[in-house]
């Protein structure tokens, strides 16, 4: 599997997260929604293992200055670089199904916990407090040893915390049948169903006034459907 050494900010418009990135709470579903399945059109997100990088830098889950040793590592590693983007698409995989299946079946969920649990099993290292240059925090993990093991952590550990938290009742799929794209879920009344209203729910919309529309202009003239219920009748 080729390793891509070309700059991170190459990425298109459409890898690019929201500003800001999303809270450590939604950072794995944002993950599962990289897989072609989320992105019919254009394919897996996660291309190369230099896309990885990109997408973990973009979504807050990996330090600009630590990407930079992470890509002159992928030069050196071509082999372990790619074995890492594997494991990431296995990773995803796993999470994909904890999302979509988790909250009702408990296989589901205690196979995600033993995805879970290999990945924070290999992965020494450090833990931090960060400072952000808007004035907030976030947490890091600095691996020690093998510089690709902990990139997968602060995934693995959003998921964790929703598993945790018993947030997985508000994970939902999006309800038009050409998306699987995933969310969570936290309207007031629980009874959101579309990933976006924007795109997925404006569409949905749009093809039930359609419908409507075509119902009626196909529906019978009032006084022809009388003549026919007189004649039904008679």
């Amino acid at each position: 599997m080729p390793v891509s050494t070309s700059d991170s900010r190459r990425a298109d418009a459409f890898d690019r997260p929201p500003s800001p990135p999303p809270s450590r709470s939604r950072l794995w579903l944002e993950f599962v929604n990289t897989d072609a399945a989320a992105h019919a059109t254009r394919g897996d997100l996660l291309r190369d293992f230099d896309s990885l990088v990109s997408w973990l830098t973009a979504f807050g889950a990996l330090e600009h200055d630590r990407a930079g040793g992470i890509r002159r590592r992928a030069v050196l590693q071509p082999a372990a670089a790619a074995a890492t983007l594997v494991d990431a698409r296995r990773v995803r995989a796993a999470l994909r199904m904890l999302a979509e299946r988790g909250n009702t079946s408990a296989r589901v969920c205690d196979d995600a916990v033993t995805e879970i649990n290999r990945v924070l099993g290999r992965s020494a290292g450090t833990r931090r407090l960060e400072r952000q240059d808007d004035g907030g925090y976030t947490r890091t993990f600095a691996p020690t040893g093998d510089a690709f093991a902990g990139l997968m952590i602060p995934i693995v550990e959003s998921a964790s915390d929703a598993l945790v938290n018993g947030d997985l009742a508000r994970v939902r799929q999006c309800a038009d049948l050409r998306c699987h794209r995933v969310f969570a879920d936290n309207s007031k009344n629980g009874l959101r169903r579309w990933c976006d209203m924007g795109t997925c729910g404006n569409r949905a919309k749009a093809a039930t006034h359609r419908a409507n529309r075509l119902a009626r202009a196909t529906r019978p003239p009032a006084r022809g459907r009388d003549r026919d219920r007189d004649r039904d009748v008679g």
